[in-house]
This record gives C-alpha cells, structure tokens and sequence, in this order.
C-alpha cells in the first residue's frame, strides 16, 4: 500500500510514495537524510526523536513538540515538519546559544529534542516561568545525567525572552532569532497544499484505523507496514469540543492536549487538568486522542478510567448511521469490543455534572510522571448533608478490561461517608476484581493499590470525615 503524501519538512515541500504507515522518524533519516532527529526508545519515553508538527489553522499555524518514532508518515500531508535542522540560521538561536554557555551538552545525542521542545515552549506558551520551562522539556530525557546543566541553560534561555509579543509571534520570534525566516513564508505554502488532493486517506475496510498512534506504534509498527490502514480526517477548524444541552460534546480525535487545555472542560471540569499531568508526557498529550485511547482497550488506559467515571457515552457512525453506547458498556473481554469493524467512533459525551459533584483520579506507577500505570482509579461522587446521593467508581490494572466497580458504588449510594462505610466498600471492591501477576506487580500488589487509591479518594476529598489511620 503506497500512497501520494505532501507536506512541508524545514523550508521545502516534500512529494512521496509511501506507505503512509512508516514512522515519520525513519522517513527523515533514511529517506531526507536528517540525521539530527535521533532514533533512542522507539517508544515515545526518551525523546530524542522530537519534531515540531505544525498544523494550518485558520490563517496561522499551531506548532506542537512530538515524537516522530510514533508518528504515521500519512498523518502529516498537508502539515509542516520541523527537525533539528530546521531550526538552524546564520546564528544560533538563544536556546541553542544558552545550551552551549552552560554546557548543557555532552554526547549529544539528546540535545536536538531538547531544543525542538523548548522551541515549542516559546511558540506556544504565555507563562514564561522557569517551571512551565522545565515542563515542558519533560518528555525529553538526558541519558548522559546533564540535567542540572539543562536547567541552567533554561534559566538563561528566558533572560532572552520578553513576555510580551508584539502581535505576531513568529515574527517577533524571527527577531530575536528563535526562528528562522523562512517560518513567514509556511502558511501561505500550506494553503497551496491543503487545495491538493491526498491520495489514500480513505482506505476500504482497513485493517486498522489510526487516531493518534501513540500506543500503536510501540505494539505494532512492524505489522501497520505491511497492511491496509486509514487515519481519522483532521477536523480542520471546526470545533472539537462543544456544549450541547447538559452534554460535552467532545470529537473522537481530539488529542488529550486539546482537551486538557479547552475552556470549556476547564470550566465543566476543573479537577482534570492538573490531573491530566500524570498522562505520558507532553510529547505524547500532543498526538495520543480521545478516542484512540478507549478503542484502544487497554486496562490501564488514564483516560478510559476518568471517563468512566464521568458516564460518558460513544457515538459511533456507519454508513451515516449512529450508533450510541456506553462507555462502561464496550469493553466484552480483554480487547473485545462491542463494535462492529466498519464502525468509527466519531464522538462521545460527557453530562455536565452538578455544582455539588465532586471528581478525583489517583495513580501509581513507577514514575509519577510520563509512566504507565499498575493501577488507576477514579471517582465522580455528589454528596449532600454528608449523604453520598451519585458515585462511579473506576478501576484499571485489576482485570482485563477497564472496570466500573458498579457494586461498590452501589453499596455506597446513599450512604452517609464515614470510615466504617468506606472500609466496607474496600471490602466489596476488592470482590469485583481479578488482577493477575505481571512485570507491574503481583495480584495481591495491585489489590493491595486499589485499597490505597480508594482510600486516598476520601481522605482528598472528605478528610474530616474518615480517618485514614484506621483505613490502613
């Protein structure tokens, strides 16, 4: 399966046959002999493969810092790709200049998906702090320990920056050589792009169906080569995530990015985004979506577990036909699915919860941060006069699919929270589910993590209400 992809990599349009399957990593090495973008992991953790992937919207572009070893060549026509080289001018840029004066390299072989990353940072923050800084370097990895000199080369990085823009931000950041020049020229040859046809993005009855490919490309890379796939279409500017009634209303492919950074689940949803920290790193937010991450099953999914608990319900469409379901409905067994194989989740919905409805979302892995987790758990609860009067409560790591722990809730329905109560619900939970042993944890590890996160649940929310002392 060969196809016809355009796109912009650095300052020149790019014409291919290929399949649009391959990494976009293996496209710029081996095909434009970029060799700056470094192949490490191959699994999105490391971060020496990042890429600026710029994106046409409206009459600017929207750059985001992602990993080109988990990104399908046929999901960039039609963008701009940025590398290393890229990024170079006459003079170094100040990232670079500040990553020099502090000795911020060493083997080098990590620095370029340093710099691509905190040029992100400068193309698309407001809050120019050391800490945002740093943040968003977080999915990039020194392997040479030189963290302490990366950090002081950020320091000095924002002594060359000033907040304030203005009007336009490529072209202030051209000024003050963050930029090459050749960034004023991107949207205008984009336009040119987006009024040519792409071959191949609809595919019959593909063998698989990519949106995002974070997870994807780490399991199966080897094998979307050599098949049949097809990407969910860009929404363009239409908008990913609306309120419709008492709903959000929320695309499949919105990436988990957008949805953390939408107003509209700010404003509905105020607990997640501090939360949504704990899903991969920046990187992987940028290009993991929505809907990727429920098709994709995984037990352990983060955002399959909050959105259980938020009630959510899927629409899925088929010769324009829709389909609704639950969500806590679709998983039959360990990655069966009630879903027929010509049918595209296209959106799901998430009531809007009551102002006394409270939410939190606990994890434990072996890294806080940019990890998977061995356990996962989330509750929606709104209580009154101390009486708990709705709950969900979700749970993943403890069987083969992502699990509401429906008794449980049910025990706890219109229950008054107290320690005594709480224990008992431990007690029933630790009924529902069927861990099993792997490189994780034991069974009896990952029963004794759900207890923890349940506990952990009531003690955040209620702390004069139960006693953690005799919980544990």
């Amino acid at each position: 399966m060969k196809t016809t992809i355009k796109f912009i990599c650095n300052d020149r349009v790019i014409s291919t046959n290929i399949h649009p399957a391959v990494s976009l990593l293996d496209f710029i090495r081996k095909q434009e002999h970029l060799t700056g973008t470094k192949e490490g992991c191959r699994e999105g953790d490391c971060g020496a493969c990042t890429v600026l992937l710029g994106e046409l919207k409206g009459n600017e572009v929207i750059y985001k810092n992602v990993n080109s070893c988990l990104l399908p060549i046929g999901d960039v026509a039609g963008k701009h790709v940025v590398t290393i080289e890229g990024l170079n001018s006459d003079v170094l840029s100040p990232i670079q200049e500040s990553f020099i004066s502090e000795t911020a390299t060493q083997c080098g072989f990590c620095t370029p998906g340093f710099i691509v990353s905190l040029t992100s940072f400068v193309l698309n923050t407001n809050h120019f702090t050391f800490d945002s800084a740093v943040e968003s370097i977080a999915g990039n990895i020194c392997r040479c320990t030189g963290h302490i000199s990366i950090k002081r080369a950020v320091s000095k990085m924002l002594t060359f920056i000033d907040p304030v823009f203005n009007g336009n931000r490529i072209e202030d950041l051209i000024n003050k050589n963050f930029l090459p020049k050749y960034f004023l020229e991107i949207p205008v040859k984009l336009k040119g792009l987006s009024s040519e046809t792409y071959e191949g993005k609809a595919v019959n009855s593909p063998e698989f169906v990519i949106s995002g490919g974070t997870d994807l490309f780490v399991q199966k890379w080897e094998e979307l080569i050599k098949t049949e796939v097809s990407f969910i279409p860009p929404s363009g500017d239409k908008e990913k995530i609306r309120v419709s009634g008492n709903f959000v209303i929320i695309k499949a492919n919105t990436t988990i990015t957008e949805f953390k950074e939408s107003e509209i689940i700010n404003k509905h949803f105020p607990a997640l985004n501090e939360k949504l920290k704990l899903f991969g790193s920046l990187p992987i937010r940028n290009r993991a979506t929505l809907g990727g991450n429920i098709i994709n099953a995984s037990p352990i999914g983060d955002m399959v577990n909050i959105l259980l608990a938020l009630d959510t319900k899927m629409y899925f469409i088929k010769d324009n036909g829709v389909r609704e379901l639950p969500l806590n409905k679709f998983y039959l067994a360990y990655k069966t699915l009630d879903k027929q194989k010509d049918e595209i989740l296209d959106e799901i919905s998430i009531p809007i919860p009551a102002e006394d409805c409270l939410f939190n979302y606990e994890k434990v892995s072996k890294r806080t941060y940019l990890d998977i987790a061995s356990v996962n758990s989330s509750i929606l609860l709104a209580v009154h006069n101390g009486i708990i009067n709705k709950i969900n409560i979700s749970a993943g790591g403890i069987a083969p699919v992502p699990k509401l722990l429906a008794q449980t809730g049910e025990f706890l329905l219109f229950k008054k929270i107290s320690t005594d109560n709480v224990s008992e619900a431990i007690k029933i939970a630790m009924q529902e589910i069927n861990p099993i042993s792997d490189a994780r944890g034991s069974a009896d590890y990952k029963k004794l993590l759900l207890k923890q996160l349940i506990i952990a649940h009531f003690v955040t929310l209620f702390p004069d209400f139960v006693s953690i002392e005799e919980l544990v």
